[in-house]
């Protein structure tokens, strides 16, 4: 599958790659306009220090509306969507009955009726299934993929950024609203959410999939004017790390817990029924086998997904779920699923290629969070 965009990528030499079974940019290696040549530790920079676009329009889209769907929902999803008001997104996980996650996502309420669910790319369809299945009071779903292009404006300059198309909103975090771009109102209704995966101060945009092209176009002129720069997942991925936000497939999967992955600020055990909600107590009230950490490299070495994490005595305790090399802290870091047990600023080892490498345990974030 293919984003709106992909035409444009390709004409301007993105590196392309598979991403939840879609062709999406992963750096730009070439200069773009006034930019200079990108690439993963430039365009991490500009997210840190000025602003950066991305194409995330991958991301799955789900609209469900109806009678009795807050309830519905809620009765599915781990979170309590009673926390959060009307123009609110949350945070929220769907668990299969083992407590496994099937999908982690954002969900933003407009009402007690209407909700717009964004999973990721290559959940959507189990996403979906679930929810059509469990369709018991007769709502409208609709899976929304194709509905919607999904941009992100992510660091310090993103209001200036959209100051620069003539959008201007006071949006606390994880708020939502629409505008109409005066002066491009042929672009449609937009919607503005005060979100994003890489820990600074941003947006997410989502226009019709018709819009999304000529808005692009509008953001790559605003980004070029304040020297931000155009990005790929390669840098969303290492500011994600950074912060250490999971990423389903690797922190999150059906043989990995909420609770076992830190997440369980998601996970609101004492409301009604929900998917996995038993598994989950008995989890908590059992204690985890195992608890997500942080890695931060001692020496050279470089935590890479995959490899075993190791005690004094040379005993398996662990595996990295995923690693790289921090552009912020030019030091390698790592998250890593660890026995339950060993303290935060205890001294490891990763079995790097046959090499012992240490690493000292830390509490993510790696770098101070900016979002709000």
């Amino acid at each position: 599958m293919e984003s709106p965009l992909i035409d444009w990528h390709s004409q301007v030499g993105a590196k392309l790659a598979d991403f939840g079974g879609w062709q999406m940019p992963i750096e730009y290696p070439k200069a773009i306009g006034a930019l200079t040549p990108g690439g993963v530790m430039s365009e991490h920079a500009a997210v840190r220090e000025v602003v950066g676009i991305f194409d995330v329009s991958h991301l799955g889209k789900i609209e469900v509306s109806g009678i009795g769907a807050l309830m519905f929902l809620n009765r599915i999803f781990t979170n309590d969507l009673d926390r959060i008001g009307h123009g609110s997104a949350q945070y929220n996980l769907l668990c299969d009955a083992t407590g496994g996650v099937i999908d982690d996502l954002i969900i933003y309420r407009y009402s007690d009726e209407k909700f717009l669910l964004v999973p990721n790319a290559a959940n959507c369809a189990a996403v979906f299934a679930v929810l059509e299945s469990a369709n018991d009071l007769g709502l409208t779903i609709k899976n929304a993929h194709h509905n919607f292009g999904v941009l992100a404006v992510q660091g310090p300059k993103s209001d200036a950024l959209l100051a620069l198309l003539g959008i201007s909103v006071d949006l606390d975090y994880m708020a939502f609203t629409e505008v109409i771009i005066d002066g491009h109102e042929f672009l449609g209704s937009v919607i503005v959410c005060r979100t994003g995966y890489t820990g600074e101060f941003g947006y997410e945009l989502l226009p019709t999939w018709g819009a999304t092209l000529p808005l692009w176009e509008l953001l790559v002129g605003a980004v070029e004017k304040l020297e931000g720069r155009i990005c790929g997942l390669g840098a969303r991925d290492t500011l994600r790390t950074e912060m250490g936000y999971p990423l389903h497939g690797h922190e999150l999967s059906l043989e990995i817990t909420p609770l076992q992955a830190n997440a369980g600020w998601a996970v609101a055990l004492a409301k009604s029924n929900f998917h996995g909600q038993q598994a989950l107590v008995a989890e908590k009230a059992s204690g985890v086998p195992r608890i997500l950490r942080g890695l931060l490299a001692q020496d050279r070495g470089i935590p890479r997904g995959g490899m075993n994490v190791l005690d004094a005595s040379g005993t398996v305790v662990g595996i990295v779920t995923s690693g790289t090399f921090s552009p912020t802290l030019k030091n390698g870091i790592g998250l890593a699923l660890i026995k339950a047990g060993i303290p935060v600023g205890a001294e490891l080892t990763i079995d790097l290629r046959g090499r012992a490498s240490s690493v000292k345990v830390v509490k993510p974030p790696f770098v101070e969070s900016h979002v709000r």
